[in-house]
């Protein structure tokens, strides 16, 4: 039997996840609830859960200020956020599974399946986490970038491109390194299409601040820095070479 405690400030939603777990996950029993950082710390120092079902927002605090009391906890942890875009963008870049809410029971069960067998975000990602969620109109320094073996943390200034490779992405860096990541490079367009980087073609992202000159032979394509030479698809052809002619 998985023991639980969820930690979320409105009534009514704690009630529903609690019946939602009660009713569908015979496996978990709900040893507490609390609705603030203070009840959560007092419901922690009690006993440790092996999940702990965390809302970020709290009417005292975050998510974070329980796991900065408690840096030492063993419990998974399930982050319950409300539907927002840039919460789900923190969570995206920092490689940090949440639940949606509203949920279905299915989103709900993946999420428990998955906490089981995960293993704790690292400081360094849930810093990432907390940055993003802070400062959602600024750009983020680092990205969690999910190997098949790890997660590596990157400097977003330090990604040159991203190549597609089939359903997964190849991220070229600064220094020659590759990252092979199992997402496809639409995910990441859409990540980080506000961040100075521009999809040029359907199997190229690029970042902008890498782009040397734009050649208009060989039916054209983009010189980096580095030397190497990106195709530009003919539909993103005059949308690079307008953001081109804004950053000279």
């Amino acid at each position: 039997m998985l023991t639980a405690i969820i930690v979320e400030d409105m009534f009514d939603a704690l009630q529903l996840l609690k019946s939602d777990i009660e009713t569908n996950h015979n496996d978990i029993q709900i040893i507490d609830t609390a609705q603030s950082v203070v009840e959560a710390a007092k419901a922690l120092r009690k006993k440790e859960p092996d999940i702990l079902f965390l809302d970020i927002m709290l009417g005292d605090g975050t998510g974070f200020d329980i796991l900065e009391i408690f840096p030492n906890l063993k419990s998974k942890i399930i982050f319950v956020t409300a539907s927002d875009e840039f919460a789900i963008r923190a969570f995206r870049f920092a490689a940090i599974d949440y639940v949606l809410k509203p949920y279905s029971n299915e989103e709900l069960s993946q999420a428990i399946e998955r906490a089981k067998e995960q293993l704790q975000p690292t400081k360094e990602r849930l810093d990432i986490l907390k940055y993003t969620l802070s400062a959602p109109e600024q750009k983020p320094d680092k990205i969690s970038l999910h190997t098949l073996d790890k997660i590596s943390i990157v400097n977003l200034d330090d990604i040159v491109r991203c190549e597609s490779d089939s359903n997964n992405t190849i991220f070229h860096l600064v220094e020659g390194e590759k990252v092979f990541v199992t997402k496809t490079l639409k995910h990441f367009a859409e990540l980080l299409k506000n961040y100075q980087f521009l999809r040029v073609h359907q199997s190229h992202l690029l970042n902008l601040q890498y782009i040397s000159a734009y050649i208009k032979t060989e039916g054209g394509y983009l010189l980096l820095k580095n030397g190497e030479r990106v195709p530009v698809s003919i539909r993103k052809k005059s949308e690079v070479i307008e953001i081109l002619d804004t950053m000279h």
